[in-house]
């Protein structure tokens, strides 16, 4: 337990750069105590002692602001940041070296027994007011943005941003801990795909309505969005209206979650 809590107060410094010295870590962040405190009720629970493991949990919840069940598998070097409002359940599972924000939950989906919180593998981002829900499976290294949720297992080294949580892939592309600003957008990309869709929808009934559609697109075999998009000088019409239809069905289908 020596050499966990040794990790656990180590690599605060290796991701707060708020963090200045030792002192100041130990008395002043509530993530460091809340772990302090996790590790004598996680120890106190597997002997199977009744009533103080949680009692011991219920008098951290109360100091810190944040609630971790004494039943719950903290792995070493996990670095909890301001913590406010973070839930952990009983059965959950934190890998080594993982992030975790303030506002995050851990948590069930139901009266299910058994394992019924979520499993996160090592290095582990999970942004601050994210909820995982349900007995799933994060791969090591996964990021997981502010605010989303996130309900399926999702494969290593992916990024899940949305509500539900959906898998954005950055091919080639190192994002760091603490760069959330960088996540990309998917609802965009679908808003926009879908606002350009409407206005061509738009030319084309217009053009319908006012007859000036030329004959050769008229008499050919596009579709009348894809003509009214070709008058426009669109370009390839069809690549473009199927990478469209991609990213649109990609975000319904939850981007392969």
């Amino acid at each position: 337990m020596l050499k966990t809590l040794q990790a656990d107060f180590r690599i605060i410094f290796d991701r707060d750069p708020a963090a200045r010295n030792w002192l100041e870590v130990l008395f002043c962040y509530p993530g460091l105590q809340a772990l302090i405190f996790h590790r004598v009720a996680h120890g106190l629970w597997s002997m199977g002692l009744p009533f103080f493991p949680r009692l011991i949990s219920h008098v951290a919840r109360f100091l810190t602001g944040i609630e971790i069940h004494p039943g719950a598998t903290i792995g070493c070097g996990v670095f909890i940041d301001h913590g406010m409002g973070v839930v952990i359940g009983e059965t959950a599972i934190v890998g080594n070296y993982s992030l975790i924000y303030q506002g995050v939950t851990l948590g069930g989906t139901g009266k299910e027994v058994g394992k019924r919180h979520p499993t996160l593998g090592e290095n582990v981002v999970v942004g601050a007011g994210a909820k995982v829900l349900g007995n799933i499976q994060l791969g090591d290294s996964v990021r997981i943005g502010a605010g989303s949720v996130v309900l399926r297992d999702v494969p290593a080294d992916c990024t899940v941003v949305g509500v539900p949580g959906r898998i954005v892939y950055r091919s080639g592309e190192r994002v760091e801990p603490l760069e959330h600003g960088r996540l990309p957008d998917s609802e965009a990309q679908v808003i926009r795909a879908l606002v350009d869709r409407l206005e061509a929808l738009e030319q084309e009934i217009e053009a319908l309505k006012t007859g000036d559609l030329p004959r050769d697109l008229q008499m050919g075999n596009l579709p009348q969005t894809e003509k009214v998009l070709a008058m426009a000088g669109a370009g390839d019409v069809s690549s473009s209206c199927r990478l469209q239809d991609r990213i649109i069905e990609e975000f319904l289908g939850g981007s392969g979650i």
